[in-house]
């Protein structure tokens, strides 16, 4: 068996090729929290080919979808992003249907989410003279107490997902048929009290993507794509998959070991000069009235800060998450950045789910046999020669 590459027209979902001569650099990439990537070559007389009604090439820059099949399941989807030429061929570069939010602006309705909502009171106004009794009357009656302010709706973070994705849908030539799951996440945006609300307004110019990436990071949430056939297999339907929250799991029954199934390691990976385990947090406001929080971890090293901004919001609570996750990305330990793997009884080819954590067995020079627990954001997976490629991160990196 060999890969086949199927060619689609991404809106209208109309197979145009079947067999696209379309041959990958490497096996596809699929990614935790990203659209994962394909590249390829293809000869130039192919896209000459035009594809009718519409009059585009078969291959077309943000037109056209390209899925890998492999045995009739489709392993990898994604939308042709860039064409050039390489030599006598033509380059093609796709990234996955979650690539399409990027640098996309948010038009949609407005959120706000736990914003304070005042309530309308009858004696508005009727202490001119501030003296606590309601003017005019006879006898003086003291002003009652003003009602609370109540709270609006706290958005889930999957709830604004899904918003911006029917956003960006609700248009004619956006319809990709993106589905994504419906439960919640149980992270509400914006604090409980009111006193920071979570806004999404499209005056701000705020970009889809990133309003994704920073919700799900808020929720510590992953999201995975994935493409599949429908009953009749004439049909490719697209979903992404929302983990509550965070997607895989621990994998004792899975071995990963050099010399038996884990073939090449990549080079490990120290901190050096990107090192700090002080993160200072600067939210919004303006000189010293700027929202400040401090995140440090005691690892017995030398004191090294980092300022970072996140100045969306001035809550304590939000800015402190958003400092441990800085502080882990910048004093994680040794690591192994990727493996390539072959089949073996100890994890067969595909046991994984990415996102799952699993125990790396190596040796490393000057340093030795280590045992270290990574978790699979990434792989590219060729089952025609029996290996993978892993993208690995420290699992305690992820909390």
């Amino acid at each position: 068996m060999s890969w086949r590459y199927i060619a689609m027209r991404a809106v209208s979902g109309d197979i145009l090729d079947w067999d696209v001569p379309f041959v990958a650099d490497s096996a596809p990439r699929r990614e935790l929290n990203g659209p994962g990537q394909m590249t390829g070559k293809i000869a130039p007389e192919y896209m000459r080919l035009m594809a009718k009604p519409d009059g585009l090439p078969v291959l077309a820059e943000w037109s056209t979808a390209l899925f890998a099949e492999f045995e009739g399941k489709i392993r990898w989807g994604g939308l042709i992003t860039n064409l050039s030429f390489e030599g006598q061929a033509m380059k093609v570069t796709c990234a996955g249907y979650t690539a399409y939010p990027s640098g996309m602006p948010y038009l949609g309705p407005t959120i706000h989410s736990g914003a304070k909502v005042a309530q309308k009171w009858a004696y508005d106004g009727k202490d001119k003279n501030h003296d606590g009794y309601v003017d005019g009357s006879k006898p003086k009656r003291k002003m009652p107490k003003r009602p609370k302010d109540t709270i609006s709706r706290r958005w889930d973070a999957y709830d604004v997902v899904r918003t911006i994705w029917n956003h960006l849908q609700d248009y004619q030539m956006g319809k990709l048929g993106v589905t994504l799951d419906g439960h919640d996440s149980g992270y509400l945006l914006g604090a409980a009290s009111g006193a920071d609300p979570w806004d999404l307004q499209w005056w701000d110019s705020p970009d889809c993507g990133s309003t994704i990436t920073d919700v799900m990071n808020l929720a510590k949430a992953d999201f995975l794509e994935r493409h599949s056939w429908d009953g009749s297999k004439e049909k490719i339907l697209h979903h992404i998959d929302l983990g509550t929250r965070r997607l895989g799991k621990a994998r004792p029954d899975l071995r990963y070991a050099q010399g038996e199934n884990v073939i090449e390691i990549a080079t490990p990976n120290y901190q050096g000069d990107f090192f700090a385990n002080n993160i200072y947090v600067l939210g919004k406001g303006s000189g010293q009235k700027t929202a400040r929080v401090r995140v440090v971890v005691d690892d017995k090293r030398l004191r090294r800060a980092k300022l970072v901004a996140y100045k969306s919001t001035a809550n304590v609570k939000t800015l402190t998450e958003y400092g441990k996750r800085e502080r882990a990305r910048h004093s994680e330990q040794l690591t192994i950045p990727s493996i390539a793997v072959r089949h073996h009884p100890n994890a067969p080819l595909g046991s994984w789910a990415l996102g799952d954590r699993i125990l790396l067995q190596v040796e490393i020079p000057w340093v030795g046999e280590l045992a270290i627990w990574h978790r699979i954001t990434a792989e590219e997976i060729d089952p025609a020669a029996g290996t993978a490629v892993l993208s690995l991160s420290r699992s305690d990196f992820y909390g």
